[in-house]
């Protein structure tokens, strides 16, 4: 499932692999920004700010230590739950009334502002409708301990452990064979 959250904490990307390499932040090339502003229907100038990308570094960290928390089974603590609403606070949100759809009619939400505060605001959004609407216990970082990336498990059992089993899911059940066999 993609989530914009998701998209935006896996800006960071480390050596799956396990090489010891440096990990690489995205946040900071204009080619990610644009891409991840295009996905998600969202403006703000490009490139960001070194200002903003201080604020999205910040946001980043703070979702994966709200992220880690409740994957460990815990709850958020009040401050967590302050600095998650300081950044909601910096999307403030337009309701347009839309014809079609389902009903006759359609009352939409959108960004009532640009910028990378409400970028943020929407990516803290994310994260907040994702413990409010859905089951925050779904809440995955990749079981790969060289890759982490942030994720949204929503298989039918609720089993998956890892961002893609393809790539980190092989490499670590080729590692659990290779250890059994020495």
């Amino acid at each position: 499932m993609d989530l914009a959250w998701t998209d935006f904490l896996n800006s960071l990307v480390r050596d799956w692999r396990g090489g010891g390499g440096p990990a690489e932040d995205h946040l900071a090339q204009p080619a990610w920004q644009s891409a991840f502003l295009a996905k998600w229907g969202l403006d703000a100038p490009v490139p960001a700010a070194t200002a903003d990308l201080d604020a999205a570094r910040r946001l980043r960290a703070l979702l994966l230590d709200l992220a880690a928390r409740v994957l460990d089974g815990g709850t958020i603590p009040a401050d967590g739950i302050g600095a998650l609403n300081a950044a909601l606070a910096g999307a403030p949100v337009r309701r347009t009334l839309e014809a079609g759809g389902e009903h006759a009619y359609a009352v939409r939400l959108g960004p009532a502002a640009t910028g990378w505060t409400v970028v943020l605001g929407e990516v803290a959004a994310s994260f907040a409708r994702t413990l409010a609407e859905m089951d925050p216990a779904r809440i995955r970082l990749c079981a790969n301990p060289d890759c982490r990336w942030a994720f949204y498990d929503d298989t039918r059992n609720g089993s998956k452990r890892f961002c893609e089993p393809s790539t980190c899911g092989n490499l670590m059940r080729v590692r659990r064979f290779r250890r059994r066999r020495t």
